[in-house]
C-alpha cells in the first residue's frame, strides 16, 4: 500500500516554483511620449482620482490644477503664488519632494536587492529605498523628508510602493502644494520585453485636496550609463532677475 502510494505521488507534476519578480535595475531616461493611460494599470487606480497630464517637460499655467479640486486655503495660497519668485536666488535650487520630482525630465537609476530597492534621481540628487519588511515603516509621528518612508511589495510583476511621511513641497509648479500628511501610491511594470518602466503615482491628501491625482510616467531603458550629479546652482537665478 506504501509503495502505490508513493508511486502515485511520484507521478504527480512537481509543484511551480514561485515566480521570481522582474528585475528593473538599470538607467532609465524619461520617456518623451507619456502615456495617458495603461491597461494593465489603470484598473488599479482608484475612484475618484483625476489623471494629471503634466508628466515629462509639459506644465501647467497659472491657476490650472488638470481637475484637481483644491481645499479653500490650498486654492487661495495658489492665488498668491508668483512665479518670478520661483527664480529667485533663494528659490530656484528649492527642493522638491518625489510627487513632483519622479516626473520631471531627467534620468532615474534602479538598483534591485531582494530586501529592498533603492531608486536614484537625477534630479536633485534625490535618492529614494524601497523596503520590502514593513518593521521599516516610521511611526505617525517620524520624521518628514522629500523622499518619505516608501514600503513596497511585488503583486505579481507589478511593484506596488506606498510612501508616506513626505515634507510639504510643490505638486504642481504653479502654486499648489501638499501637505506632510500625503500619501502616495505607485504602480510600476516593465513593458516592450523590459525596455521600457511604465508606471502611476497616485497621491491623496485631504487637509489640501477634495479629490485624488495620479500621474501616468514612463521611461526607456538605456545600457551602459548612470545618472550624475545635479549640482544646482543658484546663481543661475540671476539670469532671470529683473
Amino acid at each position: 500500500m506504501i509503495r502505490r502510494v508513493l508511486a502515485l505521488l511520484a507521478a504527480l507534476p512537481l509543484a511551480a516554483a514561485a515566480a521570481e519578480p522582474p528585475d528593473f535595475s538599470g538607467f532609465w531616461m524619461l520617456d518623451r511620449t507619456q502615456p495617458k493611460s495603461d491597461p494593465e494599470l489603470a484598473p488599479h487606480i482608484s475612484p475618484n482620482t483625476v489623471v494629471l497630464a503634466d508628466s515629462g517637460a509639459a506644465e501647467f499655467g497659472i491657476m490650472e490644477f488638470g481637475g484637481l479640486k483644491l481645499k479653500p486655503a490650498a486654492l487661495e495660497a495658489a492665488k498668491q503664488w508668483n512665479p518670478k519668485q520661483e527664480m529667485s536666488v533663494s528659490n530656484s535650487c528649492k527642493i522638491p519632494s518625489i510627487v513632483y520630482a519622479l516626473q520631471g525630465p531627467f534620468p532615474i537609476e534602479i538598483m534591485q536587492g531582494k530586501d529592498i530597492i533603492v531608486m536614484r534621481l537625477e534630479y536633485f540628487d534625490l535618492a529614494r529605498t524601497f523596503f520590502f519588511n514593513k518593521r521599516f515603516t516610521l511611526p505617525p509621528d517620524g520624521p518628514r523628508t522629500k523622499t518619505g518612508n516608501s514600503i513596497a511589495h511585488w503583486e505579481g510583476d507589478q511593484l506596488v510602493v506606498v510612501t508616506t511621511h513626505l515634507k510639504s513641497a510643490t505638486i504642481t509648479n504653479n502654486g499648489l502644494e501638499h501637505s506632510d500628511n500625503i500619501k502616495v501610491t505607485e504602480r510600476f511594470r516593465l513593458a516592450e520585453g523590459g525596455k521600457r518602466l511604465i508606471a502611476t503615482q497616485e497621491f491623496e491628501d485631504p487637509e489640501v485636496l477634495d479629490n485624488r491625482g495620479v500621474r501616468y510616467i514612463s521611461w526607456r531603458k538605456v545600457e551602459g550609463d548612470h545618472v550624475t550629479a545635479y549640482d544646482c546652482d543658484p546663481s543661475i537665478a540671476e539670469n532671470y532677475a529683473q
